[in-house]
């Protein structure tokens, strides 16, 4: 059974920063595509950021591009997001993902695993 359980989430103040880690177990995924999404109160998920299986392909959405760093360590099955200059709008709960396939397929048909979320909450 495949599990992703995220870490790191908690309060910041505006332009602080967190990094959170998502660990996989049940499965692989150094061939896979793994990224992270994110949820705000009363809005729709959101893509925030995915990396291939190599860790090469790298995608962000334009919200986060310079502020936000994700990478990968196969090693430890896995995936860590860096946020740095945090704004109130980042504010969400944050939700690891990981797909039996590339990355253009975690962006847009979805993933096919998720983590229970955590939270980050930035104060202004």
């Amino acid at each position: 059974q495949v599990q992703l359980v995220e870490s790191g989430g908690g309060l910041v103040q505006a332009g602080g920063s967190l990094r959170l880690s998502c660990a996989a177990s049940g499965r692989t995924f150094r061939h896979n595509a793994m990224g992270w999404f994110r949820q705000a109160p009363g809005k729709e998920r959101e893509f925030v950021a995915a990396i291939g299986g190599s860790g090469v392909s790298i995608e962000y959405a334009d919200s986060v591009k310079g502020r936000f760093t994700i990478s990968r360590d196969n090693a430890k099955n896995t995936v860590y997001l860096q946020m740095n200059s945090l704004r109130p709008e980042d504010t969400a709960v944050y939700y690891c993902a990981a797909d039996e396939g590339p990355l253009a397929h975690l962006v847009k048909r979805g993933p096919d695993y998720w983590g229970q979320g955590t939270q980050v909450t930035v104060s202004s």
